[in-house]
Parts: C-alpha cells; structure tokens; sequence
C-alpha cells in the first residue's frame, strides 16, 4: 500500500478503540517503554514523544484512580492508538524503510486531534494539582 487516507487512519483507530477494554489498560502500561522507544527514534513519530508521555499519564492516572473526568472512549482512543504502534501487524509493517512508521504517526496524530479537548481539560487538571 502506497498511500493511507485519512479515511483508512479513521477506520483503522476506531476498529482498535471499539476493541480495546478498561483491562488492557494495565497492558498498554505494562508495555510503556517499549511503545516509548517506538516514538523515539522513528522518523515522522518522534516528533510525537511528548504527546506519548502526556498520553501515557493520562492512562496511567486513570488507572490509578487519580483522573476520571475522562470518557472511557477517550481512554480507549488513547489506548488503542498507543497499541497501534506498538504492533506489528499495521497498514504499513514497520521494518519497510522511512515509510513503516508513517501509519504509526498518522493514527497517532488521529487521536491526538480526537481527543484534543479532554487533553486540555487533563493538562489543566494535572497543572493544579502539581
């Protein structure tokens, strides 16, 4: 596949947040510095590396119990779309050359565009409660 749509990145995020439950939650946790590193040195997804920490706290004061002025389909967004990365198995196979994390980046950028205002309203949270 040569080029993803927007509306294959939309379908494709939503399949993984339809299918994502408050269980694997913990899994995408557990995962955390491996999806990380993804982010790190990756092309298009390293410009992402502070979304994926903010993203990663978000879930990890969920879990927590610290952070629940959050929808669980925001959760789910999150959650799915940090797997996608994680995954081996995406519209573009990562080990493909400069364009095997474009998909990761551009699911990533999905979510991160969905969920925008409950990321305000959590960086807001987080900032007084600090």
């Amino acid at each position: 596949m040569s080029k993803i749509d927007n509306e294959t990145i939309k379908k494709e995020h939503k399949k993984r947040q339809e299918d994502f439950e408050e269980e694997d939650v913990h899994n995408v946790l557990e995962d955390e510095e491996e999806i990380k590193s993804k982010f790190e040195n990756k092309g298009k997804l390293q410009r992402y590396v502070d979304d994926a920490q903010l993203l990663f706290n978000l879930l990890r004061d969920y879990a927590n119990g610290n952070y629940r002025e959050v929808p669980f389909n925001v959760v789910a967004a999150i959650g799915g779309a940090l797997l996608y990365v994680l995954s081996p198995l995406d519209l573009i196979p990562d080990f493909i050359p400069i364009v095997g994390y474009l998909d990761d980046a551009a699911v990533i950028a999905f979510c991160l565009n969905l969920i925008e205002k409950d990321l305000i309203s959590y960086k807001v949270w987080k900032r007084n409660t600090a």
